[in-house]
């Protein structure tokens, strides 16, 4: 009798650890099933809307010839890609953002700090810099020419000058809203203004910093477009000016969707870096399946 208990008990212990190894298994499908539908979430309107517009010109519900339809401009983009202007306009357009992104990014950091941790250079400095902010970038771009020139100085110095502000006001807001208890702590372990700088200044900022790099890339991007757009040899600009001029509109559908994308791979590849740089925060941690908390 007491071996026949046993025996069961053992069965019984054997099928719990079963179910609990199944009921584990079952839940990291979930998490990876839920992990993988956030990521196709955010797609699911774009393709909707290519699949709607495809139908739409197929039918005769939208001008084709106005407003090509996908399938025509993907035809188009493989025509730019096959004889090699695709990748001379994307290379001449990125040489271009990312020069004026780190001259202009590299002085927009370096005054958010420095106006964000001096006090006479925040009285001397800022009310000027808020002055010229307010004064659209965009708006100067005769002025620039006739500065510059139509090389790749003017684009480069337009692009500078749009990414300067978003950077310099969000690291001068992350800055200025440290918590003034962790700099004092830091003070009194010791710590020397390098080292204060180092290991609790940057960190507490950088998380405004961010936000003003991903927006400065929309900013990037954008006067790009409208430098090319006016003056340019090489560049997508270029080639969706070139297509304007002979009305092969699915080829400036091409310009137009490829600036588009090469902001939201620029914004996406920020965001990764983010997620890097800020592990050690709360807000930026993840999950098993490395979706966002």
């Amino acid at each position: 009798m007491t071996e026949a208990l046993t025996a069961s008990q053992a069965l019984g212990a054997a099928e719990a650890r079963s179910d609990a190894a199944a009921q584990e298994q079952d839940d990291r499908r979930r998490r990876l099933l839920r992990g993988a539908a956030q990521r196709l979430a955010p797609w699911a309107v774009p393709l909707g809307l290519l699949a709607f517009w495809e139908i739409a010109a197929r039918f005769g519900w939208i001008d084709g010839r106005k407003l090509p339809p996908p399938s025509r401009i993907a035809e188009a983009f493989s025509g730019l890609v096959a004889d090699g202007q695709m990748a001379a306009g994307v290379q001449a357009s990125a040489v271009r953002a990312f020069a004026g992104l780190a001259i202009g990014g590299s002085f927009g950091f370096l005054m958010g700090i420095l106006n964000g941790l001096s006090r006479p250079a925040d009285l001397l400095l800022n009310s000027s810099l808020q002055i010229l902010r307010n004064v659209p970038h965009l708006a100067i771009i005769p002025f620039v020419m006739l500065w510059l020139g139509i090389g790749e100085a003017s684009k480069i110095f337009l692009v500078a000058v749009g990414v300067f502000f978003p950077i310099y006001i969000n690291t001068y807001h992350g800055v200025r809203t440290l918590d003034p208890g962790l700099l004092e702590m830091a003070r009194v372990y010791g710590l020397g203004p390098w080292a204060r700088f180092w290991r609790v200044v940057l960190p507490g900022a950088l998380p405004s910093i961010f936000v003003g790099l991903r927006f400065s890339l929309g900013l990037m991007w954008l006067t790009l477009i409208v430098a090319e757009l006016i003056a340019a040899q090489t560049g997508i600009g270029y080639i969706t000016m070139t297509a304007r001029e002979f009305m092969l509109y699915d080829v400036m559908l091409v310009g137009i969707l490829l600036y588009g994308g090469l902001g939201v791979a620029s914004d996406a590849f920020t965001r990764l870096l983010e997620r890097k740089a800020l592990a050690w925060h709360p807000n930026f941690a993840t999950q098993e399946d490395g979706s966002p908390r």
